[in-house]
């Protein structure tokens, strides 16, 4: 009789656990690498679908890439047709993606919309870095770096929602407490690394005194890195990008006297919502969370990297 009550005890625990027999399929649908960032999100994307298939055998997924937002449009069709039961996405274009997703949030399918967002709320969770706390603590660091005076010139992205929310949390920093650093000159350089040496010839021409850059985004940094060692100019003593690429956070971990910190905004985040989506096409909390649903929004926080801790954030098997 007492076995049989232990039996029947050890049953109903393993019940009670969260189980990983339940197959299912995931969609896992990105822009096409055609630059370092999303070179990144290529790579933490196929990193995730590893690590998951390691450890569960009954998750499909299935990863697409997509060179415009027409052809993604295709591809979430294409995964729908499939019998998916989570869709992860990174929008190539909020807006004509928009519709496709609504179509696959309404037939039941789990949806994990990451980074650029969608123009309407048709997904479950939301998961992107803290654009303007990018902008913030760029700022904040910068700022104690020139001690409060200087003249700097900057780099934007794309003309879009979060350069803009970077940007302008940016200068606002730094005209509330850093009122003696003088803003020169502030162009869109599209997150591109031509665009990026382009405009940052056209600054040391016109000119004649720069103290730092900010160039927002690794990428634009390794064009603007260039424009300045071909200029022979050295008067600049600050370059401070953004995103944490290998390259950059390199230069941190070896004291680069020019390239002195980075500040996150992680391609790991498509990994992250990769994990999310197994969650969620399950109907299970997150582990450690004691609400049952897992949460409809998270924004990851921006990071400071430094030569002191910039050992923790290098991975040099990554593409960005």
């Amino acid at each position: 009789m007492k076995k049989a009550f232990v039996a029947i005890m050890a049953l109903l625990a393993i019940a009670a656990m969260p189980s990983f027999a339940q197959k299912i399929k995931i969609g896992v649908s990105i822009p096409t690498a055609d630059h370092g960032w999303t070179g990144g999100i290529n790579y933490y994307a196929q990193k995730a679908i590893k690590d998951w298939q390691a450890k569960d055998k009954n998750i499909e997924f299935y990863l697409v890439t997509a060179e415009s937002p027409a052809k993604q449009v295709n591809d979430v069709e294409d995964l729908m047709v499939k019998g998916i039961d989570a869709l992860v996405i990174l929008a190539h274009d909020s807006a004509p993606l928009t519709p496709v997703v609504k179509k696959a949030y309404e037939k039941g399918i789990y949806v994990v919309s990451v980074d650029r967002g969608l123009t309407e709320e048709v997904q479950n969770v939301y998961i992107a870095g803290d654009n303007p706390g990018m902008g913030r603590v760029s700022a904040e660091w910068l700022g104690k770096a020139l001690g409060g005076k200087g003249d700097i010139v900057v780099l934007e992205g794309i003309p879009c929602v979060i350069n803009s929310e970077r940007v302008d949390a940016f200068k606002d920093v730094m005209a509330k407490k850093y009122p003696g650093i003088k803003i020169l000159d502030s162009q869109p350089a599209y997150w591109d690394t031509q665009k990026g040496l382009e405009i940052m010839t056209n600054y040391l021409q016109k000119y004649k005194k720069i103290d730092a850059v900010w160039a927002q985004d690794d990428d634009v940094l390794v064009g603007v890195l260039q424009a300045y060692k071909e200029s022979g100019r050295k008067d600049i003593k600050i370059f401070l990008g953004g995103a944490g690429s290998k390259v950059m956070i390199k230069k941190v971990m070896d004291g680069d006297p020019l390239v002195q910190a980075d500040v996150t905004y992680p391609p790991s985040m498509i990994a992250t919502g990769i994990s999310l989506a197994v969650y969620g096409a399950r109907n299970q909390p997150l582990p450690g969370f004691y609400q049952q649903k897992i949460p409809s929004k998270i924004i990851l926080a921006a990071e400071l990297i430094t030569k002191q801790n910039a050992k923790d954030y290098y991975q040099p098997d990554s593409i960005f």
